[in-house]
């Protein structure tokens, strides 16, 4: 992919718009988890220090018009937490604006035309920093680089060259660990990589529809019936099934509850009225070696509900291998941040992506038409 950066290009005394990834987890005007304004802000300190004056825009949530419960407010007051610099927000003009939500305007998510260029007005230069929002055709995001001359901040361009490692020439063996609940949410990462892996782990609650297409009873544990055929055809395709490890050991539960009585079953062997919420002992410690030999690794999804103790012993077990490994290791998605920073191991990880949706999109083989715009502008 080709696009301009901002080193190559002269923003003193010039008005630059940034589409920053603010979208944090908000609960009554209480922001959970600041990592993602966090990993906005160096790009925004950089423009200010170089001369520019800069106004910031992102989504937050997906309100329907107007919403109160997802103003941008509480993002720029923690960013102006963050930083010396000044912060404003809405019509108030700092050193860094914060523009409202997004998703306020009519057509964002449509890429309306006069939205994109209600949002340009004013500003001389485009930079698109926002690597979890890329995969989106909206005006925020395509619009307003169409009309814009425009580039790639320093975060989206280390995201595409760390996430993009692993579709060239990823140092081996080469290793995928898969998690989280729906085989469909990554049905088109397994397909696009599985001839490229050396292994490719699975776990998590995706884990029971794989092990049901091989046969074997999972109890009460989370299936999804429409995509057994597709797994089993994978298993059974002699080049690719021989690289998928499944877990040989499952946690079970009575109910999908934190204080539920919880055992460790063979797979197989999960009774009827218990369901699985964990990988076991013997399989994380096999998906830890794994990871311990590997060159390149890429993980997304955790392995269990690890929000809950007695289920997180499969995802602390490989985010400490991961974190252990001397492997090239890149983890995306929001659960799988949020585990390692639980863990207190986020600085530990080769890259730790800020998006999920678009890495997977990425990974996919898929373009993302929120980096395909930015070259246009390359002359």
């Amino acid at each position: 992919m080709k696009y301009l950066r901002i080193d190559d290009v002269e923003v003193d005394g010039l008005s630059v718009l940034v589409r920053s990834d603010l979208n944090v987890p908000l609960d009554d005007g209480v922001i959970g988890d600041d990592f993602r304004i966090r990993s906005a802000l160096p790009t925004l300190e950089t423009l200010v220090s170089r001369g520019a004056r800069v106004t910031v825009c992102s989504h937050l949530g997906r309100p329907k018009g107007v919403d109160p419960d997802y103003s941008m407010a509480p993002v720029a007051a923690r960013m102006g937490e963050l930083t010396d610099l000044e912060v404003g927000f809405g019509d108030t003009a700092a050193a860094i604006t914060v523009l409202e939500n997004t998703r306020f305007l009519p057509g964002e998510t449509e890429n309306n035309p006069e939205t994109a260029a209600d949002l340009a007005e004013g500003h001389d230069l485009f930079v698109q920093d926002a690597f979890g929002s890329v995969h989106r055709a909206h005006a925020s995001t395509v619009g307003v680089a169409e009309v814009l001359r425009s580039m790639a901040g320093p975060l989206l361009d280390s995201e595409l060259a760390a996430l993009g490692r692993f579709l060239g020439e990823p140092d081996r063996p080469y290793v995928v660990l898969l998690g989280g609940a729906k085989v469909s949410d990554k049905l088109g990462v397994i397909q696009n990589l599985l001839p490229k892996v050396d292994m490719m782990l699975i776990g998590g609650g995706m884990c029971f529809t794989f092990l049901k297409a091989r046969g074997m009873e999972v109890g009460g544990s989370l299936v999804e019936e429409g995509m057994v055929e597709t797994v089993r055809a994978l298993l059974d395709d002699p080049a690719l099934g021989s690289k998928i490890l499944l877990p040989t050991d499952i946690v079970v539960a009575e109910g999908f509850a934190e204080d539920a009585k919880f055992v460790v079953e063979q797979v197989g062997e999960i009774p009827d009225d218990w369901m699985g919420l964990d990988i076991g002992p013997s399989t994380s410690r096999d998906f830890a070696n794994v990871i311990h030999t590997a060159g390149s690794v890429f993980w997304n999804g955790p392995m269990g509900v690890f929000e809950w103790e007695p289920f997180r012993n499969g995802t602390e077990t490989v985010a400490k291998a991961m974190a252990d490994s001397t492997a090239f290791t890149a983890v995306g998605g929001g659960d799988s941040a949020a585990a390692l920073r639980v863990l207190g191991l986020e600085d530990e990880i080769s890259h730790l992506s800020t998006g999920g949706g678009a890495g997977l999109e990425l990974l996919e083989g898929r373009i993302l038409p929120g980096v395909a715009v930015l070259e246009r502008w390359v002359t």
